[in-house]
């Protein structure tokens, strides 16, 4: 994990998503989207590790896809929570940006692999 910029960049991203939604559990009482948030914010990290131990390299395509898929879902979450206004533009801005350097990260991991294997 030391050398993986995907893992060190979504472990940061799952503890600053921890600690949005505790901030949106006990500050704003915002029970639904923060769960919604937390689950898909979280995953990235998870799905990332799980590619590490990948058999194949198809089974590691596919596991990072899946954590590029949860930075869509985050990113809707986050959307919908600025939208609403139950965080502010300085927060969406944010924690948004770290989870758009992430996304930039996986698709162009993505696309590495996917050229790699049509090289092979």
């Amino acid at each position: 994990m030391k050398d993986n910029i995907g893992l060190i960049k979504s472990k940061k991203f799952a503890l600053r998503i921890i600690h949005l939604y505790r901030y949106l559990v006990d500050t704003k009482k915002e029970f639904v989207l923060s769960n919604q948030l937390l689950r898909s914010g979280t995953s990235i990290g998870a799905n990332l590790a799980e590619a590490e131990c990948a058999m194949t390299r198809k089974d590691f395509i596919l596991k990072v896809y899946i954590a590029l898929k949860e930075c869509a879902e985050t990113q809707y979450w986050l959307d919908l929570l600025y939208e609403s206004v139950i965080i502010t533009e300085k927060e969406y801005k944010s924690i948004y940006a770290d989870c758009n350097e992430l996304t930039r990260i996986l698709t162009a991991t993505t696309k590495t692999m996917k050229n790699r294997s049509n090289n092979n």
